[in-house]
């Protein structure tokens, strides 16, 4: 395996690009904690397999972004890491051919190419990660991170999240308890101390400071949906009898759509309205989106895969994720 500092020499991040990372982790921190009133959107691909398709959709994000800069800090959705519930394709790091060959050097390559682009075009990138090594090779360059439902019960996650540099959303699990979700906010609070590796791939003992960025995310579960604010204000009272902020940001997509893309028009705008109502807790929200919509099986020639497609869930195509998002500006402007 290449090592985190080569593949970093290889593809350096300038300082245009630090920039832009180091802005949206700060303006990320200041909204999750209400200093900044801006609401943080995290819109992208399910996961991203193809760097072209992917590099059309950063531009038009980008172009999109600054439109509604004075109510929105978007943040790209980057995923390259794709737990699976028992086997499939695990996403651009772990098999960037998309035929089961698995060159994990190749795909760190592409992952780390793809978001050092983002931020020198001076576009925020947000990911899950999954595996404990990779945010020594990527971590430098993601504003915001989440951990996913599947892991958000695993101690790994939990301290790895407590030494990372970035705001941190912990979802709630696949059942659709917040309960586990609020414990990962306490203990990657909380100094940690565990096992690593180094910038030279060397394994090291590593201890963190804790990590006080932190908050939920509401992504519904097997139990049903909990984007409704009847849900949210019940995991606002949760968190505040724990101690915690009742800063949550909500998943559109997941069991909050019930699995179905062409529901997450229905939760961005019913979630909307609960901002607008007055729910200043509410700092986020979370769009499946690509150029295209829907989702495709993966081929087994490369040459017919539909461009702009999704290989994992289904997504809103872009026109509906560029009306949502300026309609919700408008909104909230007044």
């Amino acid at each position: 395996m290449i090592t985190p500092a080569a593949l970093k020499q290889e593809v350096p991040l300038t300082s245009r690009g630090r920039e832009t990372v180091a802005r949206g982790r700060y303006d990320v921190i200041e909204s999750i904690h209400g200093r900044d009133k801006r609401i943080v959107l995290v819109v992208g691909q399910c996961s991203i397999h193809d760097v072209a398709s992917d590099a059309e959709y950063s531009k038009r994000l980008l172009s999109l972004s600054k439109a509604v800069d004075d109510v929105f800090i978007i943040v790209k959705r980057v995923y390259f890491e794709k737990p699976r519930t028992t086997v499939g394709w695990k996403g651009l790091i772990y098999d960037p051919n998309l035929d089961g060959t698995e060159n994990i050097n190749k795909g760190l390559r592409l992952a780390r190419e793809i978001l050092v682009r983002n931020a020198e075009m001076g576009l925020l990138s947000g990911t899950e990660f999954l595996d404990p090594f990779v945010p020594q090779y990527l971590g430098g360059t993601i504003s915001w991170a989440a951990i996913g439902a599947r892991t958000v019960q695993s101690s790994v996650h939990r301290q790895m999240a407590s030494g990372l540099s970035m705001p941190i959303g912990f979802k709630n699990s696949t059942q659709g308890d917040i309960t586990v979700a609020m414990h990962a906010v306490i203990a990657a609070s909380k100094p940690q101390w565990f096992l690593g590796i180094d910038q030279n791939g060397t394994v090291s003992a590593v201890t963190t400071k804790g990590n006080s960025n932190t908050h939920i995310i509401l992504r519904g579960g097997d139990n049903g949906p909990n984007y409704d604010a009847a849900s949210v204000e019940k995991a606002q009272v949760i968190l505040k009898e724990n101690g915690l902020s009742d800063t949550l940001m909500v998943d559109c997509s997941h069991g909050n759509s019930n699995k179905d893309y062409r529901m997450q028009s229905k939760v961005f705008k019913d979630v909307i309205g609960q901002i607008l109502r007055g729910n200043t807790g509410i700092r986020g929200l979370m769009l499946e989106s690509n150029i295209n919509e829907g989702s495709q099986p993966i081929p087994k020639r490369a040459k017919d895969l539909k461009y702009g497609v999704s290989v994992t869930d289904s997504c809103i195509g872009w026109e509906e994720t560029e009306k949502l998002i300026l309609d919700a500006h408008r909104l909230l402007r007044k």
